[in-house]
């Protein structure tokens, strides 16, 4: 080999050294998405509680999700059995936790969900994978009832007396919504966004949404709609004559105050996950303009999840837009809408007893 030759070879080992060492950090730099991706898991962790045995049972299951997919079946095994143990061993601490009215209630759920988890576990046992996720959904649905129990009925979070003429869910709400491509369900929650997910159910109530198009499509991003016909962009309150805006308003963990009208931003929570994140396909947030965070009225859009694009508390939406409820089922049917569709009708299937008109 010639000296022109090995510095050649040399100078391309060199090159290979740097290009290597250059896009390794920028690879492992990318946000990570939010670890929690399931609209059911979001809904039960946003819940308002404090009930640490219940949190460990539901978070235990979870936490097989991932091992589920490297088929670590030791330690599945081993969590289904924490999981059946904590039922068992910790269930008079659990009932305690419930108030009087619920724990007649508490109890005949806790007996369903034994049977569950003990199934649960024969099936880890089994390593029969389609049965355990199966079984697994089962006994996380009952957890959720066991954890809605123990909100109060009186619950809410302090809201402004600024607002106190705007709707309000207090609670939570199911709807089914019904496209020109197939029917979706979504839960609304107004524990966590009780003005947004206020004037969402009033408006579906009063059939404001049925037949209105999608206005709005963006691939990977949102599809958008409740945008009335004619000049409005919103709802025309008619007892005013004037539309009715809804303030942004969203919820940050270890923060005890709703935030309402200011972003993450502008609060300096840059990197922060709200406890309703847009971090699932489907989830349903409150449009407002770009000139103001107060002026969202009725137009609404799905998030159309893109993991690697859209981390959770790293996009462009998390703490500027509010999220107020999230697509359970049917959520494929989003993939097959476009500006060419529309929302043939919106109902309220649960929850509809849970709205007030006003504070």
């Amino acid at each position: 080999m010639t000296i022109f030759q090995r510095l050649v070879v040399a100078l391309i080992a060199v090159f290979t050294t740097i290009v290597i060492g250059w896009s390794s950090p920028a690879t492992a730099a990318l946000p990570p998405g939010n670890a929690i991706k399931d609209p059911y898991a979001i809904l039960r962790t946003a819940l308002p509680i404090e009930q640490k045995e219940l949190r460990e049972i539901q978070y235990k299951l979870e936490e097989t999700t991932e091992l589920l997919r490297g088929s670590r079946w030791q330690a599945i095994n081993k969590a289904s059995s924490r999981s059946l143990f904590l039922l068992t061993s910790r269930k008079d601490q659990i009932l305690q936790s419930m108030s009087n009215d619920n724990k007649k209630e508490a109890e005949k759920i806790m007996s369903t969900l034994k049977i569950s988890l003990e199934n649960l576990d024969e099936l880890a046992s089994e390593k029969d994978k389609v049965s355990f996720i199966n079984e697994r959904r089962t006994s996380l649905k009952k957890i959720g009832q066991l954890e809605a129990l123990l909100v109060g009925k009186d619950f809410t979070y302090q809201i402004p007396e600024e607002f106190k003429n705007l709707p309000r869910l207090l609670g939570r709400a199911t709807v089914e919504i019904n496209t020109s491509k197939g029917l979706m369900t979504a839960i609304v929650d107004g524990y966590n966004a009780p003005l947004t997910a206020g004037a969402f159910i009033d408006l579906t109530l009063k059939g404001f949404y049925d037949g209105l198009p999608f206005a709005k499509a963006e691939d990977f991003y949102i599809l958008q709609t409740g945008d009335p016909e004619g000049p409005e962009a919103g709802y025309i309150d008619p007892e005013t004559n004037k539309e009715r805006n809804v303030p942004l308003e969203i919820r940050a963990p270890g923060i005890k105050e709703t935030i309402y009208n200011e972003t993450f931003e502008e609060m300096g929570l840059y990197t922060e996950t709200p406890v309703l994140p847009f971090a699932t396909f489907g989830t349903l947030g409150w449009a407002h303009s770009s000139k103001a965070l107060d002026d969202g009225s009725s137009q609404f859009f799905f998030f159309l999840y893109e993991a690697e694009l859209n981390p959770a508390g790293r996009n462009l939406i998390d703490g500027r837009n509010a999220a107020f409820g999230y697509v359970v089922e049917g959520s494929e049917i989003l993939n097959n809408l476009n500006i060419n569709d529309q929302i043939i009708s919106i109902k309220v299937l649960d929850g509809a007893d849970r709205l007030q008109t006003h504070a």
